[in-house]
């Protein structure tokens, strides 16, 4: 099974349970916007907390009628955070947004011990991304926060990024560990950490997925480029999934796609109890959007 197209994705949640977002500090227009056209689509129900007056005030002005959503008064962005994940917590809500709130005091909230939704395993961020160029929607992982992943790290974002394709329906993803060539380079460790997850796949460390590396970006997407350098693997040229080195590389992949690749994205971050969206202020309408129905498909 592949996927070609995002809209894809908005038919799968829209096929499953109508689910309820929890959007922290919601009193954010585009995150407004976006969750209008989710609930519109029939894909989610909001649960807004935050400013009560400054949510419908925003809500009045984009023609979002709010009849029957509720919405919980909370005037300090980090303790609406905590009021969202409360929510989770309590099966009033099924997936956490960030509105206008910073990342840390939202994370914070996540990663609380006692109160969060953490499983214990490492937080990351996942991209699918449609893309022009390429013949079915491919993930890439971390472009948004893991700085310098280890290679226990490494094995958890892998297990994020493979759960959203089994969530999806696609069995045994095709997971290529990219960085600059295709050959072990003892002195350039994103290469020695590729083989080494490659080997631990093989071994049934890593399990659900197939994961070879180290491959440069043009082998594991393009089959011509694998075959001209001599590549011989099943990744070669159908990656599902794209693990980066590390969050530089990762963040500048994901953005160069989406400004400069005519490329678009649904965005979440795996690792916690329940999917979280976290869309970038850079995102587009569309990427919000989608993102929401990612998490809702899942």
């Amino acid at each position: 099974m592949t996927y070609k197209s995002l809209n894809d994705i908005i038919s799968i949640a829209k096929s499953k349970e109508t689910r309820r977002l929890a959007v922290a500090a919601a009193a954010d227009k585009p995150v407004l916007k976006a969750v209008k056209n989710a609930y519109l689509e029939g894909i989610i129900i909001p649960v807004l907390v935050g400013n009560k007056t400054e949510i419908e005030r925003i809500c009045k002005e984009i023609n979002f009628d709010l009849s029957g959503i509720e919405i919980y008064e909370e005037n300090i962005p980090a303790i609406s955070s905590v009021k969202a994940v409360a929510l989770i917590k309590e099966g009033k809500a099924d997936i956490l947004m960030k509105g206008l709130v910073s990342t840390a005091p939202l994370l914070k909230a996540v990663l609380d011990k006692e109160n969060g939704l953490t499983k214990g395993s490492t937080l990351s961020h996942f991209a699918l991304i449609e893309s022009p160029y390429y013949h079915k929607l491919i993930g890439i992982t971390d472009a948004g926060m893991n700085i310098l992943p280890s290679l226990n790290e490494k094995v958890d974002i892998i297990n994020n990024s493979v759960e959203v394709f089994h969530r999806l329906g696609i069995k045994i993803p095709k997971v290529a560990v990219v960085g600059p060539l295709e050959v072990v380079n003892p002195k350039i460790e994103s290469t020695t950490h590729a083989a080494m997850l490659a080997v631990m796949n093989r071994r049934g460390q890593i399990q659900g997925c197939i994961v070879d590396g180290p491959f440069a970006i043009d082998n594991a997407v393009s089959k011509e480029a694998a075959e001209h350098k001599g590549v011989i693997s099943d990744v070669a040229g159908d990656a599902d999934i794209l693990v980066a080195p590390d969050l530089n590389s990762g963040n500048m992949l994901y953005k160069t796609l989406m400004f400069m690749g005519g490329c678009t994205s649904a965005a979440v971050i795996m690792g916690a109890k329940v999917p979280i969206v976290l869309t970038s202020r850079a995102d587009t309408n569309k990427s919000k959007m989608m993102s929401i129905a990612l998490a809702a498909a899942m």
